[in-house]
C-alpha cells in the first residue's frame, strides 16, 4: 500500500499545472489501522530514548498515528515511512530527523524543532507547524493546507532539483499553506507550488522563487528584498504594500503580472 501511495505522491509532486487538482493521497487507505492507530505507546518511545543513551532512535515504518510525543528529544530520529497522522509532536526536537516518505496528516508540530530535517516525499497535509523551526530542512513533499504561521524557514531547501530528471521535477507543494509572518530568508523555493499561500508580512529576503507558482497567493506587507521573481506566476496574487520591492530580482520577469492585485480594495 505504501509503495502505491508513494508512487502517486511522487507523480503529483513532479506534475505540472495540468495535474494541480490531482489527489496526492490516491491509493492509500486512510481509514486503515496502519494509518490511524499506534503500535507503540509514549512510554515505549521514552524507553527507547533512554536506552539509546543520546543516540538517535529508529522508528522507521512504525504506526504512530494519534500518539502523544510532545516535548520529546527525538534528534536525528529515523521516521522514514512512519505514519504519524494526528500525532502530537508539539515542542518536540526533531532536528536532523529523517522524515522521508512519512505521513503527518493533521499532526501537531507547533513549536517543534525540525532544523536540517529530511522530508523528501513527506505527506503533511493540514499539519500544524506554527512557530516551528524548519531552518535548512528539505521539505520536498505535500504540505497542502498546513499552518506555518510565524515559523522559521531560513535557508529552507524546498526548490526543485533540476538534476533529478529521472523522477521528474520534484518540489515543495505549499498550496494554501499559511506562511503569514514566517521567516524565509535565503530559502530556496524555486519551481515550488505556492498557489493561494498566505505570505502576509512574511520575510522573503533573498528567497529563490524562480519559476514558482504564486497564483492567488497573499503577499501583502511581505519583505521581498533580493527575492528572485524570474518566471514566477503571480496571477491573482496580492502584491500590496511590499517592502524592498526596488531590490527584488527580475521583478519585470514575472508571469501574468498584469493579473496581480497591487492595490487594496476601497
Amino acid at each position: 500500500m505504501r509503495r502505491l501511495a508513494l508512487s502517486f505522491l511522487l507523480a503529483a509532486l513532479a506534475a505540472g499545472p495540468a495535474a494541480a487538482e490531482q489527489d496526492l493521497l490516491l491509493g492509500a487507505d486512510m481509514a486503515s489501522p496502519a494509518m490511524t492507530k499506534a503500535e507503540m505507546s509514549r512510554a515505549d518511545v521514552e524507553a527507547m530514548i533512554k536506552a539509546a543513551d543520546g543516540k538517535p532512535i529508529d522508528l522507521h515504518d512504525k504506526a504512530l498515528s494519534g500518539l502523544d510525543l510532545s516535548g520529546l528529544n527525538l534528534r536525528g530520529v529515523n521516521l522514514r515511512t512512519a505514519r504519524l497522522n494526528k500525532a502530537n509532536l508539539r515542542g518536540a526536537d526533531l532536528s536532523g530527523a529523517n522524515l522521508e516518505q512519512a505521513w503527518f496528516i493533521k499532526a501537531d508540530l507547533s513549536g517543534a524543532k525540525l532544523a536540517d530535517a529530511k522530508m523528501f516525499g513527506i505527506t503533511a497535509r493540514d499539519a500544524d507547524f506554527g512557530g516551528a523551526d524548519l531552518s535548512r530542512s528539505m521539505p520536498i513533499g505535500d504540505f497542502k493546507g498546513a499552518n506555518m504561521g510565524g515559523a522559521t524557514l531560513v535557508d529552507l531547501k524546498g526548490g526543485a532539483d533540476i538534476r533529478n530528471q529521472s523522477m521528474g521535477l520534484m518540489r515543495a507543494v505549499f498550496t494554501s499553506v499559511n506562511l503569514a509572518g514566517a521567516h524565509l530568508k535565503g530559502a530556496d523555493l524555486g519551481r515550488s507550488r505556492l498557489e493561494y499561500a498566505d505570505l502576509k508580512d512574511a520575510d522573503l529576503t533573498d528567497v529563490v522563487l524562480m519559476g514558482s507558482d504564486l497564483s492567488g497567493a497573499n503577499l501583502t506587507g511581505a519583505t521581498i528584498a533580493g527575492a528572485d521573481f524570474k518566471n514566477v506566476d503571480v496571477s491573482g496574487a496580492r502584491l500590496i504594500d511590499l517592502r524592498g520591492q526596488d531590490s527584488a530580482k527580475d521583478w519585470a520577469e514575472r508571469v501574468n503580472a498584469d493579473r496581480a492585485i497591487t492595490r487594496a480594495p476601497n
